[in-house]
C-alpha cells in the first residue's frame, strides 16, 4: 500500500490535482481520504458559535482518528470514514466505508503539520499558488458551495485564513517531496507524480 499525502493552502488547487491522478490511476486501486471529513464535530455549539469555528488551526482537526484511520487501512482493514458538513459545522450520523485500496490519497490544507501523521505518509505533495489565485478560488467556493456572503468570506480571509496559511501550512511546504506551482494546471508536475507512484506500485509488487 502507498500512501500520498497531497498538502497545501485553501484554494491553491489540491482538490484539483486529485481529480487529475484519479483520471490516470486505476479506479479499483485508489481510495481517497480527505482531511476535511476528519474536522471535530461542533453539533454541541449554538448556530452562531460554530460559523465563528477556525477551521485553519490544527486543534480543529481529530487527527488521532484521521491517523487511526490510516494505520487500520494498512492493516488491511476497511473504515468508517466520518461525514462533515461545512454548512451546518457537525458531522452527520452517517458515515461512508471505505475499503483498503493500493494507494491511498490523504488530501488537506493540515495533514504534513502534524508529525504522527506526516509520518505515515510515503509520498509527501505540496501544492503551491499565488496568494491571489488562492483567495479568488476561496472567493468563489464559499459563496457558492458554503453559503457564505463576500463579505463574510473577506473577513474571515483576513482574520483566519491567511494568519493561520503563514503560520502552519506555509511552513509544512518544507517536509515535501514533491512541489506542485500552480496547482491543477500544473500537468507536468502531475504526471511525474503519477509516474512516480505507479513505479512504486510496480516495485512493491
Amino acid at each position: 500500500m502507498l500512501i500520498v499525502g497531497i498538502a497545501g493552502g485553501t484554494g491553491s488547487g489540491k482538490t484539483t490535482v486529485v481529480k487529475r491522478l484519479l483520471k490516470k490511476l486505476p479506479k479499483e486501486q485508489v481510495a481517497v481520504i480527505p482531511q476535511d471529513s476528519y474536522y471535530k464535530d461542533a453539533s454541541h455549539l449554538a448556530p452562531e458559535d460554530r460559523v465563528m469555528k477556525n477551521f485553519d488551526h490544527p486543534s480543529s482537526i481529530e487527527f488521532r482518528l484521521l491517523t487511526k484511520h490510516i494505520d487500520m487501512l494498512k492493516e488491511g482493514k476497511s473504515i468508517e470514514m466520518p461525514v462533515y458538513s461545512y454548512l451546518t459545522c457537525a458531522r452527520a450520523k452517517e458515515t461512508i466505508t471505505v475499503q483498503p485500496k493500493e494507494v491511498i490519497i490523504v488530501e488537506g490544507i493540515l495533514i504534513m503539520v502534524n508529525p504522527k501523521l506526516r509520518e505515515r505518509f510515503d509520498i509527501k505533495v505540496f501544492v503551491d499558488a499565488d496568494a491571489d489565485d488562492r483567495l479568488t478560488r476561496v472567493i468563489f467556493r464559499d459563496i457558492e458551495e458554503r453559503g457564505r456572503s463576500f463579505r463574510d468570506v473577506l473577513d474571515r480571509y483576513e482574520k483566519t485564513v491567511k494568519p493561520m496559511h503563514l503560520q502552519f501550512i506555509e511552513p509544512s511546504k518544507r517536509y515535501a517531496d514533491l512541489i506542485v506551482p500552480q496547482g491543477g494546471n500544473n500537468l507536468v508536475a502531475i504526471d511525474i507524480l503519477y509516474n512516480h507512484i505507479m513505479q512504486t506500485l510496480k516495485s512493491h509488487k
